[in-house]
């Protein structure tokens, strides 16, 4: 087997960063905004953001056509500057918020998986962050 490959994408939001932590954590908010793309949305979502708790987001095709879960358990949580967690899959994936004044630059770095080219992953992830990005600066 080769190394996992780790990808990282990443944007700056202009929002102060407990604002950012609320829309990203809490599961109404990740409904709205949980999806790569407008055929997308996310049915469920569940979050208990505490080392240990399990989270899980259902990610459906509008059509009915297909969906998946995505979901695992935090190792980490520091609020308001990180989370790290471990996949269903075994991949591990960080989320750094870091708050400058009224805006908040999030990274995430992630392991990519197999089954898709590492540049689909990149893209697929990036386009939620951006869809993520649009929704908080609305509210």
């Amino acid at each position: 087997m080769g190394q996992t490959q780790v990808l990282q994408i990443e944007t700056v939001i202009q929002r102060p960063v407990a604002e950012v932590w609320t829309y990203w954590t809490e599961p109404e908010h990740i409904k709205a905004w949980n999806a790569a793309s407008d055929d997308w949305h996310t049915t469920e979502a569940t979050n208990d953001v505490q080392a240990g708790g399990r989270f899980s987001s259902h990610m459906a095709a509008k059509d009915g056509s297909m969906g998946f879960d995505f979901s695992g358990v935090y190792d980490d949580v520091v609020v308001n500057e990180k989370l790290a967690y471990t996949l269903d899959d075994g991949r591990h994936v960080t989320v750094l918020f870091k708050a400058n004044g009224d805006e908040t630059n999030v990274v995430e770095t992630f392991e990519a998986e197999s089954a898709n080219p590492p540049e689909m992953q990149q893209a697929g992830w990036q386009s939620i962050l951006d869809r993520f990005k649009e929704y908080a600066e609305q509210q």
